[in-house]
């Protein structure tokens, strides 16, 4: 092999893989979804952001209105950007329940074992009729890391 096509290669490989170490966000350029899905008429706070990055043990807070609540219980879980369920959780009221006005909450979810990449925080009213009609749910758009 040519000594000037090996220091070529060299060269190459060296400021390739500066560029590689400097730049470790492979998604830099690609823009973040922040636009919350579903009943989003229907919270009031949360304290995980759209778009924020997340990654393993978190604890969150929120509220929520117009009852999303069953025995002072919610349901919080983590979907694929289509929409399929990862892991289902729940959290517990922190004010009364038994209201359509807002209802504070709060919880933890395990990221650390979520795939990682786009992803939605779930926020699913505990629906003890179980009927689809009575289906509710808030979609918060996250990355998980």
């Amino acid at each position: 092999m040519n000594k000037y096509i090996l220091i070529f290669l060299i060269t190459v490989l060296v400021v390739g893989g500066f560029l590689f170490v400097k730049n470790k966000n492979f998604f830099k350029n690609v823009p973040v979804n922040t636009e919350i899905l579903g009943n989003k008429d229907d919270l009031v706070t949360f304290s995980i952001l759209p778009g924020s990055k997340v990654h393993g043990i978190m604890s969150y807070r929120g509220s929520v209105k117009n009852g999303y609540f069953f025995e002072a219980n919610i349901l919080v879980g983590i979907t694929d950007t289509n929409k399929n369920m990862i892991l289902q959780s729940n959290a517990h009221a922190t004010s009364d329940w038994m209201t359509a006005d807002p209802v504070n909450f709060e919880g933890y979810i395990d990221f650390s074992i979520i795939p990682k990449g786009p992803a939605y925080l779930e926020i699913h009213n505990d629906n003890a009729s179980a009927l689809p009609e009575n289906d509710k749910k808030i979609l918060i758009p996250v990355i998980v890391e």
